[in-house]
Formats: structure tokens, sequence, C-alpha cells
């Protein structure tokens, strides 16, 4: 049995509040850190614990930074309230949000500086998944930093992929399965909407497609909601500016031609355009459908 572990969870939105339920559930000693109140105190009553970074992080042995994108994450390990200072030699960040590798290979080099271990361990799996227990973690790093950050692993995650000892490498593959992810649920939204366009109404369609050849995870996993109109924000249409943003900053450095991932890029643009940020990204589907006229379930 993994020795209980003293872990901090920075960041406590759909995925880190499951991770930290995660490593609560696993018996470790679990503190949360979020800029919204309520979502701390509901991981206290959970059985979770508070308190300011100066205080706790000195005690920690791990830090899962789960917030939205490279500059909070930055903000949170170097900020003039970042962790890192506070950390003893030896523990361990495990920084999880979508971000260019070039910046997890130097968020690695500042915390080696200070004697910090860095794992570059994007996540990939939802809400759901995260609660219990059962992400896919991109992870890489030194084998001293996949050993210092076992008990969160083994407590949040299904499957660690150990791609390497140099920081970046997971990060670039998150930016493949997000390439994959963004551009799959840009079809989903398209492929329903043509159907309707033809007078097949979406629930036949998913009914359907997800028993042939054209199906996906993003397909059976967001079609539904389309079908029964619920756009409750399981993961936000604003997520794909930024997380496919990303992918073509790094396909441009590596003059690389992506040119199915800028049109995604765009209809989630168009989406946003449309105050539709806030809502589930199979909210997409409404600018195919606004476009051509048509009305989705739900809709008046």
């Amino acid at each position: 049995m993994t020795k209980a572990k003293s872990i901090a969870v920075v960041g406590l939105g759909s995925m880190g509040f499951g991770m930290a339920q995660s490593a609560l559930r696993a018996g470790h000693a679990t503190w949360g850190f979020d800029v919204a109140p309520d979502r701390v105190e509901k991981l206290i009553g959970e059985g979770g614990k508070s308190g300011s970074i100066p205080s706790v992080a000195p005690g920690l042995d791990i830090a899962a930074i789960v917030v939205l994108n490279a500059h909070q994450t930055k903000a949170v390990l170097f900020g003039d309230t970042g962790i890192v200072q506070h950390m003893t030699p030896g523990s361990c960040v495990v920084s999880c949000a979508t971000v260019p590798p070039d910046f997890a290979r130097e968020m690695a080099a500042k915390c080696t500086a200070r004697g910090v271990l860095y794992l570059d361990a994007p996540i990939s799996g939802g809400a759901a998944k995260a609660a219990d227990g059962l992400l896919k973690i991109m992870a890489s790093g030194p084998p001293a930093a996949f050993e210092a950050a076992q008990a969160a692993l083994d407590a949040m995650a299904e499957t660690v992929f150990d791609l390497g000892a140099e920081p970046g490498c997971g990060s670039a593959m998150k930016a493949v399965n997000q390439l994959l992810a963004g551009v799959h649920i840009a079809a989903m939204a398209e492929a329903i909407t043509f159907g309707k366009s033809q007078g097949i109404e979406p629930g036949r369609t998913l009914d359907v497609i997800s028993k042939c050849a054209g199906t996906s995870w993003m397909f059976e996993n967001r079609a539904p909601h389309i079908v029964a109109g619920d756009y409750s924000p399981r993961s936000s249409v604003n997520i794909w500016p930024k997380d496919l943003g990303i992918v073509l900053d790094i396909a441009k450095a590596a003059r690389f031609s992506a040119p199915i991932t800028a049109v995604a890029l765009q209809q989630f643009v168009a989406a946003t355009g449309m105050g539709l940020g806030g809502e589930d990204d199979a909210a997409v589907a409404k600018v195919y459908a606004r476009n051509a006229g048509l009305t989705l379930p739900g809709e008046a």
C-alpha cells in the first residue's frame, strides 16, 4: 500500500476538484486552493484541508497544478504568492494544464534550480473520470519526479503514459490529443447538423452512427448533449480556442501545416462570438445550425 502523502491541488475546477477527491479517497492528506472560496469549502466538507500557501507548502510532498493555462501555471508556481519558493527540496510539482512544450521545459528548469522536482503531466478524461481516479496522464520528467509523484498518480489516474525523461514530451503528446479531440468535436457537430439538414433528427443520427465506422469517442460522448438540448458545461467551448491555438502555435514553430485544426478552431471562435463560450463544447453545433437556419433539440 502506498504511504500516505501530503498533496495539494491548486485549481479546484471540474478536473482539479475530482483529482482532489481521488487523493482524499486514497487516504492522502489533501489541501485545496482555488480563487473561488466555495470550491475550497466544498473540499473541506469532504475531508480536505485549507490554509495559506506559505504555511502549507513546506510540508507538501506533491503539488498538483490544475489551472487553465500557461499564464496561470506560472503565476501559481512563481508569482508573488508562488508555491515553489515555499516547497522543500525533493518535493514535486505535477503540472497538469495544457501548455506548450517549451513552457513546460522552462518551468522544469526553474523548479530544478530550487531543488523541486517537476513532472510535465497533462491530463485527459473529463470531470467524471477525474472524480473516479480514472484519468489518463501523459507524463514526462526525470525518474526521480515520477517516483516522487507516484502516490498522486496512483490515486488520480487509471493510466500513466511514461513519455520519457525530458519535460515537454508530455505536453507535446497532449497537443496531439487536443488536436484530435477538438477536430472530432467540430466534426461531430458538423455531422449532426448536416444530418438535420437532410431531415434526420440528431437522436437518430446518434443511434446509427455510434454503431458504424464513422463514430468516435467524442461523437458518442458529446452528441447526446445535443440530442438532450443540454449544454451544461462538462467541458466548455472556451477551452478550445486556447488548446487548438496552442496546437497551431506549435505547428507554426515546426513549420507544419495543420489546416484541419485551423478550420476547427474557427468554429470554436465563432461559437465564443455567439456568446456560447461558457456552454458545453457540444454547443459548437449551434454555429452550424445558425448558419443553416436549423433548429436543434431544446431550442424554440
